[in-house]
């Protein structure tokens, strides 16, 4: 796949609610601290530079460094490289490496030393290995697009060049202002020539913790399948300072016992720990640490609804004839159908089947690219957004954009919408009532729940004269390659589906919407049933053709950001109002017990080293973090972040050389 995309089962759950446990070690500051916890999918791979999956990026974002990453406040600073800058005209980027950053083995034995060109060898690795991440740079960089398609096979044509051991230098198509947010993903990370050589095709084998070199804070010692991963901090690390964890400890937690976590937390193996509301121990552990319940900021990821517009599929169905079929396949094609969707389904109460009724408020999101992603001037890009998509219906004037926010449902809106569709629709053949297909995993009884609680709302809201959803349970396996792993659209096999979302890669809303491009876009099969770059008359049919253009017309306007990210809000807006994708909630906002220090690690929407999986930064106390004192932190946090956002921007012009 391209992206990361989530599967919402087991694993979505414990994504949403990772966070630092960690033994503190008590008081004794020389005594060592180790971070204990669990992990729930297995590396297919530790080639960082080739895999686009967490479960890669758990381990390897840990592992090794690239040219820049985030601080605590989300800004983009220095790692190998110790400075950049970028030329005028904003086509060339030059980053300055560190001298003295070192290569090791797993053991701690010194390889080499990080040059420049170790970040060409990346690249071309990448490219030789046909990497997931390539979509990323393959239209950005120089030359790249010609050498990935063979029209040329000389890797010097590509614009990526080390002009000496501690200068690297790349040139770009067209002017990115994102372009360093890029810079702290895999695809973009070094790898030594040499070690790479001796390794052939073993480079990044996912059990063998000697199969990379090690340049970044942790040191893989070990890695057994469906069992542990064991990190220890590397005492030779450039930085060393800022890693205050001294071991990590990780056991494989396959998501059917959520309750294991709580128990572990309650009985001191974890200080840290998600409550979930299915546990067995939930209202006890709610009474008992009443007035240390915190929860976690919203996130990145982007969980929706999606509606398959072009099913050609029914290995999984309740549908009795080919009538049926027809009927839904129209009705799914129309706008007001979907609207009705959107309205109709009680996304708080099926969020709060897995989630619970405290956390489920605190996890809506409505707008697939988060409302505070970027800012245009002095307002947010949920609030351009939301101006726009005024313009295009009243029927979204009392609809907040804003995240945790439940003002999408709305039965009356929904009974009006599937009233106004049947007009249409009956008048084309289509007979009601519409049976749509709901896939979900047999084995997650949460979200069967959850399926449960969607075929109850929408029903209700339009009544099962009209509209009737139909449960497919499946196994996990046959339920990925069915919706997000689905490899043609022979094999996307549903009418609406809750079970994907999305995760940002760079700081552009182009990250979020250009996954819905129609000739292009990664998760246009898996979300919409239809291949990129076909002829679907479905494109045509939801006018997935005018949004190609508004997405053009946004990615046409490279220097002007406030007018690049207005056209975009236009694109969202669009994206928002056809309802072929119904955004449900975001990562994060877990209800917890946590020791972590707030305000320490790594944060930012997007790259390889922020979030609950990165431990450098993170920092352990002894106490449990109360409720209070969150909330105060909180308040003179956001005064913190935005004060160093703004110091940030202004010294981003001193960076631009002639």
């Amino acid at each position: 796949m391209k992206k990361r995309i989530f599967l919402m089962a087991a694993v979505a759950v414990l994504s949403s609610a990772l966070l630092a446990a960690c033994s503190s070690g008590g008081k004794n500051a020389n005594q060592p601290v180790t971070y204990t916890y669990v992990f729930s999918s297995d590396p297919a791979t530790l080639d960082y530079t080739v895999s686009g999956n967490s479960s890669t990026k758990q381990v390897t974002g840990n592992v090794i460094d690239g040219l820049l990453e985030n601080d605590q406040y989300g800004n983009l600073v220095p790692s190998v490289a110790e400075d950049w800058s970028v030329s005028k005209d904003g086509l060339t980027y030059t980053y300055k490496i560190r001298k003295g950053i070192k290569w090791y083995t797993n053991e701690g034995e010194e390889y080499g030393e990080v040059k420049a060109q170790d970040f060409v060898t990346g690249l071309k690795h990448a490219v030789a290995k046909k990497s997931q991440a390539l979509y990323l740079v393959q239209d950005s960089i120089k030359g790249l697009d010609d050498y990935i398609n063979g029209k040329t096979n000389d890797f010097s044509t590509v614009g990526i060049k080390a002009t000496d051991d501690y200068t690297l230098v790349y040139t770009l198509n067209n002017p990115e202002s994102f372009w360093n947010s890029k810079t702290t993903m895999g695809v973009l990370a070094p790898i030594n020539e040499d070690f790479l050589a001796s390794k052939g095709d073993d480079f990044g084998k996912p059990t063998d913790v000697t199969s990379i070199l090690y340049n970044g804070p942790y040191l893989l010692k070990g890695l057994t399948s469906k069992s542990s991963i064991e990190m220890t901090k590397n005492q030779n690390y450039w930085d060393k300072g800022n890693v205050f964890i001294d071991d990590i400890k990780l056991t494989f937690f396959d998501g059917q016992d959520a309750d294991s976590l709580g128990r572990g937390f309650d009985e001191g193996h974890y200080p840290a720990a998600p409550l979930f509301k299915n546990s067995a121990n939930y209202e006890r552990f709610k009474e008992k640490y009443k007035d240390n319940i915190v929860y976690g900021q919203q996130r990145g990821g982007s969980y929706y609804i999606s509606t398959n517009i072009d099913r050609v599929a029914y290995n999984h169905t309740s549908k009795t004839t080919d009538e049926e079929k027809t009927s839904t396949k129209k009705a799914l094609l129309n706008k007001d159908f979907r609207q009705a969707l959107a309205f109709g389904a009680d996304r708080k109460a099926a969020v709060s089947q897995v989630f619970g009724d405290e956390v489920a408020p605190r996890k809506l999101r409505t707008s697939f690219t988060p409302p505070t992603f970027v800012q245009i001037g002095d307002q947010s890009f949920g609030q351009v957004t939301k101006a726009e998509l005024d313009k295009l219906d009243t029927v979204w004037s009392d609809v907040s954009l804003d995240d945790a926010q439940d003002s999408l449902h709305n039965v009356e809106k929904a009974k009006t919408k599937l009233e106004a569709a049947k007009k249409t629709l009956q008048a084309d053949g289509v007979q009601f009532p519409i049976h749509l297909d709901l896939p979900v995993s047999s084995t997650q009884t949460d979200f069967v729940r959850q399926a449960q609680s969607y075929k109850q709302s929408i029903e209700e809201a339009l009544g099962v004269e009209n509209v009737v959803v139909d449960i497919q349970q499946v196994s996990d396996d046959e339920l990925g390659s069915m919706t997000v792993l689905a490899t043609s659209k022979d094999n996307i096999d549903w009418d609406i589906n809750p079970n994907s979302g999305w995760s940002p890669d760079y700081a552009d809303p182009s990250t979020y919407l250009d996954a819905f491009d129609p000739t292009s876009g990664p998760t246009l099969l898996g979300a919409l049933g239809i291949a990129p770059g076909s002829d679907s008359s479905a494109i045509k049919a939801v006018g997935l053709d005018k949004y190609k253009e508004l997405l053009d017309d946004a990615n046409s306007e490279k220097t002007d950001l406030e007018k690049r990210y207005s056209k975009y809000a236009k694109a969202q807006a669009w994206l928002t109002d056809s309802a072929l994708v119904i955004p449900v909630h975001s990562d994060g906002a877990q209800m917890l017990v946590t020791k972590k220090v707030p305000g320490t690690g790594a944060d930012g929407w997007v790259g390889d080293k922020t979030g609950e999986n990165s431990y450098k930064y993170l920092k352990i106390q002894d106490k449990i973090v109360t409720s209070k004192e969150m909330e105060e932190f909180r308040k003179k946090f956001a005064e913190e972040k935005a004060k160093s956002n703004e110091e940030y921007q202004k010294q981003l012009s001193s960076h631009i050389k002639d």
